[in-house]
């Protein structure tokens, strides 16, 4: 089990994934690792309001919420904080679940909240010449 982790910004991800690297392709908003207990699955993490979100602070990259890797064999469970790795103690089955009910929750309201935000309205194309183009529009006579 990894105590610390370093961070790459990449455009893609390598074919083969180093341990103890965190590589984030802002392109792709996504990150990629090798599980940082050790057992070797790759883990990716999309970057997004309803998923993960990525903090740079000018030398290390962290990520929030944790890092759940339930569906491995290895059910590990970490922070990356920082270039540490915060590991989480063990959770039962029951824990498990319920914190995948919380995610499925999370992710629920989140696409509740963008169908009910109206869409922007369209702008004629009057309004997109903005206020010079349309001055210019009346003094032409248009």
């Amino acid at each position: 089990m990894r105590a610390t982790y370093e961070h790459r910004f990449a455009r893609g991800f390598p074919e083969s994934l180093e341990d103890g690297i965190l590589y984030v392709s802002v392109d792709f908003a996504q990150a990629a690792h090798r599980c940082l207990c050790g057992c070797g699955e790759e883990v990716y993490t999309r970057l997004t309001p309803r998923d993960w979100q990525m903090v740079f602070d000018g030398e290390s990259v962290s990520l929030t919420p944790s890092i759940g890797n339930w569906s491995f064999a290895c059910q590990s469970h970490y922070w990356l904080d920082h270039g540490r790795v915060r590991w989480a103690p063990h959770m039962t089955a029951e824990e498990i679940e319920a914190a995948r009910g919380h995610d499925r929750r999370v992710q629920a309201h989140h696409y509740q909240q963008q169908a009910a935000t109206p869409p922007a309205p369209a702008q004629t194309a009057e309004a997109r010449k903005g206020p010079i183009g349309r001055f210019f529009n009346f003094l032409l006579g248009r």
